[in-house]
């Protein structure tokens, strides 16, 4: 009789990898986030890839009866290394009601595939995927008078739509610019026209500063280099291009039309001088950059806590960023 396998990565007791490939991921969570009534906000949900089983949340603020008025579009891309997290966990939904009722926005959260069992670039492509799915509900509205999709008809502006990716969405949201800017647009009648980066996860083989001082109270750097073990390509290292924009194979920026971006870190973040250096090189190139920090906060302060004093003024950030584009 042969040995049980070895558990040989564990992401925080939720996903474990053992040593015969086998994944196990937990659904006993606890989150110690309670869910934060709003009921200004209504939300459903909607399979936008049947094939692979993807799902969305789409976000609506409430609205009295009358003529229908149409809202600008904002996606919520969730963190979690590229392994863990979903639109239904707790923080996440707390985060997009408090954007949907602050921001006055339409709010789309999709799921995407996560790794060891779907490495990248399947999150990139999910997402992109979740914006063909709104693409083709503008096409049918625009076509027939009518998406199909009675809740959002006549409600949705594709002409005003913005990315918003937290950390691992981050990194996503700054790879669905590139792909937007160095190449055709084939997302008509959508158009994306700025995107917001909350402390979005880039990595490298050199350590910066930040990386190499204090843990903070939820992430280290022994998770962050399992996320990107787990979620890189077989083989390659942190300095591939879906890690490191700016690695030694990566893309040249310089001329793809990105942005704009708005990009936000906290200042005891391990990803600060990453984040930091991400702003600063882009705004080199001439990109339209609004860089903040917010002092002594850490990974995830707006996700986890949006209706915090921190969080109202990352809010505020936000909204004159949307109203400016």
């Amino acid at each position: 009789m042969g040995s049980l396998p070895d558990v040989v990565e564990d992401c925080m007791g939720v996903l474990q990898l053992y040593s015969d490939g086998s994944v196990h991921r937990t659904t006993d969570i606890d989150f110690n986030i309670p869910l934060v009534p709003n009921d200004s906000v209504l939300f459903k949900d909607y399979i936008y890839d049947p094939d692979l089983g993807l799902s969305l949340r789409v976000y609506q603020p409430a609205l009295p009866k009358g003529p229908p008025r149409k809202f600008p579009v904002l996606y919520y891309i969730h963190g979690g290394g590229f392994c863990l997290g979903s639109r239904d966990w707790p923080n996440c939904h707390n985060c997009c009601t408090r954007l949907a009722s602050g921001l006055d926005a339409i709010v789309l959260s999709p799921d995407y595939r996560l790794a060891p069992e779907h490495r990248l670039p399947s999150a990139m492509d999910d997402v992109y995927g979740s914006l063909r799915w709104l693409r083709d509900l503008g096409r049918a509205e625009r076509k027939q008078a009518g998406s199909g999709e009675e809740w959002l008809d006549g409600r949705v502006d594709y002409g005003r739509v913005y990315l918003l990716g937290d950390s691992s969405g981050g990194n996503i949201a700054h790879h669905m610019s590139v792909r937007l800017g160095s190449g055709p647009q084939e997302l008509d009648p959508v158009r994306v026209r700025g995107y917001v980066l909350l402390a979005p996860f880039f990595g490298g083989i050199e350590r910066t500063k930040s990386e190499e001082g204090p843990p903070e109270v939820m992430l280290n750097l022994e998770a962050l280099d399992r996320f990107w073990r787990l979620s890189l390509p077989l083989g390659e290292n942190r300095d591939h291009p879906i890690s490191n924009p700016f690695g030694p194979s990566s893309p040249a920026l310089d001329g793809l039309s990105l942005g704009p971006f708005l990009i936000m870190a906290g200042g005891r973040e391990l990803l600060r001088d990453r984040v930091e250096e991400y702003a600063r090189r882009l705004a080199g190139m001439g990109k339209d950059v609004e860089y903040l920090e917010y002092e002594g906060e850490e990974h995830g302060f707006f996700t986890n806590d949006p209706y915090s004093e921190i969080g109202g003024r990352a809010m505020q950030a936000m909204k004159k960023f949307m109203r400016d584009h």
